[in-house]
């Protein structure tokens, strides 16, 4: 039975804490996007200390220094790595910001990472965090015409969780955008 109390305790809760759907649903704008790939990477690489691709992708003390922004709104189905047309809307703050970096900065290069929670087994989280990440990848070149040069694509599937949980946790399905251009060779 809902008494007085407990029904003003979760409509306070309501009000304080936004629902999952909200806290899901919630993308960064363009304009977001754009401001947390531009700044600074938060070390600076002396030249010989550079590297290649390859070896930026395996190296996350680098990666943490390099400008990034989570993208935890795009919704693909259990399982799948398809953008259903209905995220497209996502997809282009994320093709905007892009395009206004690379007009601003030709050079720019942007590592899509993709990541899974922990449900199911290492090897299958591993590959559909990669083909997630590739899925992005061809849909801001095909629909959105972000050149394919600009991209980079990994799948680290559950090694990096958020959320530190063998649980299903939404915060740990996403995709970040990694600005890496400073660190090559």
């Amino acid at each position: 039975m809902l008494t007085r109390r407990s029904f003003a305790a979760l409509a306070l809760a309501a009000l304080a804490f936004p629902s999952l759907a909200a806290a899901q649903s919630a993308t960064p704008s363009a304009s977001q996007i754009e401001r947390q790939l531009e700044v600074a990477p938060r070390m600076k690489i002396r030249p010989d200390q550079r590297v290649t691709v390859r070896e930026f992708k395996r190296r996350p003390d680098l990666r943490r220094m390099a400008p990034s922004i989570d993208i935890q709104s795009i919704n693909f189905a259990f399982g799948s790595s398809e953008i259903p047309r209905s995220q497209y809307g996502k997809v282009e703050n994320i093709a905007d910001a892009l395009d206004r970096l690379l007009s601003r900065r030709p050079g720019t290069r942007v590592l899509i990472e993709g990541h899974t929670d922990a449900v199911g087994s290492q090897s299958a989280n591993l590959l559909l965090s990669e083909d997630r990440a590739a899925s992005l990848k061809r849909t801001l070149v095909r629909d959105f015409g972000i050149p394919r040069r600009a991209l980079e694509t990994v799948g680290y599937g559950e090694d990096f969780l958020m959320v530190p949980t063998q649980n299903e946790n939404w915060r740990n399905r996403r995709v970040t955008l990694r600005r890496f251009d400073d660190f090559l060779e």
